[in-house]
């Protein structure tokens, strides 16, 4: 619909901005052990895992530093496909619908379009 073009600006704003939000509540309950009983251990891949989710995700979400943050949660989440979720089985365990991968596969690629892309409107970076 061409009436919602005129708010592309914002909406993408909004995408960064609650993809930030969210990314970061689950380096909180890894890190700071919100909302849950698991904590990993400290300097375990996973504790660094939720480092960059916590900080990272904030980053995004108030739009500093947005395109470093945001590839490297892409990465990050690109990691915890392949080694958490894949596994690199053979079959149908490739299938994020199987191995419970999902959220990863699309918190992977909506950071990587929002490191393309820049903090925007909203945003403490001047990009």
């Amino acid at each position: 619909m061409k009436q919602l073009a005129k708010y592309s600006g914002e909406a993408y704003a909004l995408l960064r901005i609650m993809t930030g939000l969210m990314f970061s509540f689950h380096g909180a309950q890894k890190i700071l052990g919100i909302l849950s009983d698991f904590q990993p251990a400290i300097g375990s891949q996973m504790w660094f895992g939720g480092i960059i989710e916590l900080v990272g995700g904030l980053l995004v979400m108030v739009g500093l530093q947005t395109r470093w943050a945001a590839f490297l949660a892409s990465g990050t989440m690109a990691v915890a496909y392949f080694q958490f979720h894949w596994k690199l089985q053979l079959g149908s365990h490739f299938f994020p619908a199987i191995n419970e991968g999902e959220l990863a596969v699309i918190y992977c690629f909506v950071f990587l379009s929002i490191a393309c892309h820049g903090g925007g409107k909203w945003s403490l970076d001047k990009s």
